[in-house]
């Protein structure tokens, strides 16, 4: 069995690996801790949960454990990842504190210092998918962010191969209300949220912008800018992000559809829907999956991707279970069907 501790475990994304943790045939989990659900127990967090008790960050034994998850805010997690670095304990990060590689980046969008700049280059990005090799042997995963994870999924096939043209790509992303954590605020009350749509934090102004160009700029440095445009939807979970791209001379939404078939064949959690058919949050929501579809613009030489993910599962708890899966070479559909 492999043993591991959980930090954040009193947010969503925590309980969500919890959850998902507790049905994995090859993972005991050894602890699960937080510094506000200290000394209580899951049951009085999450009603019809097991009564597994809750220790402090100073009570988790890392001594007990091969790996660790950290689902918290940035800034809190890389002290956490350098402590259980320094123990010889693997760490897959959900914040967004190894994310970006360059500090001075992490500095612009997140208006700190970066915690562990020395910490930057160790670092493997855990899109699943992409980075599989990276991550079999790394120590420290960076999990990506659920819009990006739906971003990306989407657009790193096309651009790595040119069929990307020249001008702005845009993504028109819609998540569900659990996407803004736990913490209650003003924009995520019943009565903001109920029968509205609200766009937020639109153009070039989100922190996953960074993070998305990154990765694209890996595979090719040459594409226009993303336009992103981020907004709140009226459900607990679920993202689904419409993405206008601009075609390279020669491509046709047919030939985008076929890569996209042959770069996930045999990819256990990506499926590309049929021509014609599109994908909706009922696609992937309760799922790892992220579920494609493409539609052609020929008139305006755009090809239309439409992603749907569940940002707590593949978007966060799933896409990090996998990574664990990976790294222990583990079964990489174990836990997560």
């Amino acid at each position: 069995m492999i043993r591991v501790g959980i930090y954040g475990v009193s947010g969503y994304a925590g309980f969500e690996i919890f959850r998902l943790l507790r049905r994995h045939p090859a993972v005991e989990i050894v602890f699960a801790a937080s510094e506000s659900g200290a000394g209580g127990s899951l049951a009085q967090l999450f009603p019809l949960t097991e009564d597994f008790p809750i220790v402090s960050f100073a009570e988790a034994p890392l001594d007990r454990v091969d790996a660790v998850f950290l689902a918290l805010p940035h800034g809190v997690s890389a002290p956490v990842a350098r402590r259980a670095l320094a123990a010889g304990i693997r760490v897959i990060d959900l914040s967004a504190d190894f994310r970006l590689k360059d500090p001075a980046i992490y500095a612009r969008w997140y208006k700190e210092e970066h915690p562990a700049p020395d910490l930057l280059e160790e670092a493997v990005y855990g899109l699943t998918e992409w980075n599989r090799p990276a991550i079999r042997s790394a120590r420290l995963i960076a999990n990506p962010g659920c819009y990006p994870t739906a971003t990306l999924l989407a657009l790193l096939p096309l651009a790595r191969m040119g069929a990307i043209g020249p001008g702005p790509i845009i993504v028109d992303a819609k998540s569900g209300v659990s996407g803004a954590g736990r913490k209650p605020s003003l924009t995520t009350h019943f009565v903001e949220v109920d029968e509205n749509l609200s766009p937020y934090n639109i153009g070039r102004a989100h922190r996953h912008l960074p993070e998305i160009e990154q990765a694209l700029h890996t595979v090719n440095g040459a594409l226009g800018p993303l336009v992103f445009s981020p907004q709140l939807l009226p459900v607990a979970r679920g993202i689904l992000a419409t993405i206008y791209v601009p075609l390279a001379p020669g491509w046709t939404a047919e030939m985008v559809r076929d890569l996209l078939v042959e770069s996930y064949s045999g990819e256990p959690f990506v499926k590309v829907l049929p021509p014609g058919a599109l994908a909706t949050l009922r696609h992937s929501v309760g799922t790892n999956l992220c579920v494609l579809s493409v539609t052609g613009v020929p008139e305006a030489g755009l090809v239309i991707l439409t992603a749907s993910i569940d940002n707590l599962i593949k978007g966060a708890a799933g896409q990090a279970v996998q990574n664990l899966n990976v790294m222990f070479g583990l079964e990489e559909t174990a836990g997560l069907q």
